[in-house]
């Protein structure tokens, strides 16, 4: 099998559907999509590669967040999909939903903002955290096209980055690793809570 096609050296691409500009909306949300399939692979070698951590854990939920990763690419690659045709499910994100509980209760309360760092494990899945924001935009911006932006997709995608948030406060914690607040903000999370009281 021969990895290149010839197909698209003149700037197109084929979609399940038809084809399009490569830099078309869609091909950017699902590109991004691919990005940070990279990095949390990076992530993941980073960790495996740490002998000094406990981290099967992590690594088990990063494999999953992979497989699935793949699928809200797949079903951002149609330009019209069937519903029975999608493959991300309320399921997947009801389990990143857990995670995220077990991994936040690891880490101490949370009452400013804090800088993107701390250990070498957080670093990195600060990074796939931003990523995936970038990859949210790309999405919005595909849904206010009036072009098909599968919603669970959406939501997946939405939760997954405060997943990568919580899990690396969780490797911080985890390291005895203090996070570095960003010091001239209030603590704005404290506020939250008391108003809510």
């Amino acid at each position: 099998m021969k990895l290149y096609t010839r197909t698209g050296d003149k700037g197109e691409t084929s979609i399940i559907g038809g084809r399009v500009a490569k830099d078309d909306v869609r091909v950017e949300a699902y590109g991004t999509i691919d990005e940070l399939n990279a990095f949390v692979g990076q992530a993941a070698a980073m960790l495996a590669a740490d002998a000094g951590g406990s981290w099967d854990d992590l690594l088990e939920e990063l494999y999953v967040i992979q497989q699935e990763l793949f699928d809200c690419g797949s079903d951002l690659s149609y330009a019209q999909p069937a519903p029975e045709q999608l493959k991300v499910t309320a399921d997947m994100t009801a389990r990143l939903e857990a995670w995220i509980d077990r991994h936040a209760a690891n880490a101490p309360p949370i009452e400013r903002f804090i800088l993107p760092g701390g250990s070498l494990a957080a670093s990195m899945l600060h990074t796939c955290r931003t990523v995936c924001r970038r990859a949210e935009r790309r999405m919005v911006a595909l849904a206010r096209t009036g072009q098909s932006c599968p919603e669970e997709a959406l939501r997946y995608i939405n939760r997954l980055s405060d997943y990568f948030f919580a899990a690396a406060r969780a490797a911080n914690a985890r390291l005895g690793v203090r996070d570095a607040e960003y010091e001239r903000g209030a603590r704005v999370f404290r506020r939250r809570l008391k108003a809510d009281e």
